[in-house]
């Protein structure tokens, strides 16, 4: 898209800004997120120094209807296979005020409060992790081999229970995926700070780069000014519009899921 018909993206408003920070002081960690147009990510990739060969490959899977009836109330159940590393798992809820989880989950070691804020928009979520190790058991349930239940733990499963629609069952979610990606954890000269990119690689060759740096709560607004200036300093458009990663992937492949269906 030309830039001068690229949509802007509007910045928070003051009372905007006062609700999210009321959120951090509840939440575990606050991650400060940026999506780069695809027409810029050459340029961005080349001012930021980023070598394509320090990356990690993954694979992202989300289980879901083909009505995406999960999203629609909240709830993101996802799975990833990470090279060189175990599969892993979430059970994630958004929006949520932290305050409205049971105590018994709030304090679950494996239970992680987040604001995800990026420009024009915040949410916080909560969200249930899960480490299944070295293995091919996520892969064997995208091969239909393995049943989705199975790649999540007792206390994840009671999460989902508790805030999916009544009687979906984690066996009666489809398989949305893979979306391959490559991740990068890198600290750019002049910036002590370690930022994250992720680029998504969709099906139909969309793309979304997005860039990301996690802070505790107290040091959010100096970790977004220092992170910001950093970043407009090397000619990073920081109000382009925004691209979700998630909702990208579960669009596409809930289409793709509905065609298929009305093809049968």
């Amino acid at each position: 898209m030309p830039p001068a018909t690229r949509r802007k993206t509007r910045r928070l408003t003051d009372a905007q800004l006062e609700e999210m920070l009321a959120l951090t002081s509840h939440a575990d960690s606050v991650e400060l997120k940026l999506t780069v147009p695809d027409s810029e990510a050459r340029s961005t990739v080349n001012a930021l120094d980023m070598d394509p060969l320090e990356g990690q490959i993954r694979q992202v899977f989300f289980f879901d209807t083909p009505d995406l009836a999960l999203n629609k109330q909240g709830v993101v159940v996802r799975a990833r296979r990470v090279q060189g590393r175990g599969d892993d798992t979430v059970v994630k809820l958004r929006p949520i005020a932290p305050d409205e989880l049971p105590p018994s989950v709030r304090k679950a070691k494996t239970m992680v409060v987040e604001v995800d804020a990026m420009p024009g928009g915040y949410v916080c979520s909560a969200s249930f992790k899960g480490a299944l190790g070295p293995g091919t058991a996520v892969k064997e349930v995208a091969a239909g081999d393995r049943a989705i239940r199975k790649l999540y733990s007792k206390e994840q499963r009671a999460f989902y229970a508790t805030h999916a629609p009544e009687g979906l069952g984690l066996d009666d979610l489809s398989v949305l995926g893979p979306i391959n990606v490559f991740k990068l954890k890198f600290t750019p000269k002049g910036l002590k700070r370690r930022l994250v990119a992720e680029l998504w690689l969709y099906p139909d060759g969309e793309r979304i780069l997005e860039l990301s740096t996690k802070c505790t709560p107290g040091e959010t607004f100096q970790g977004a000014a220092e992170t910001r200036a950093y970043l407009a300093d090397r000619g990073v458009d920081l109000y382009s519009e925004q691209h979700t990663k998630t909702k990208t992937a579960l669009d596409f492949f809930a289409k793709n899921l509905q065609a298929g269906a009305a093809t049968r």
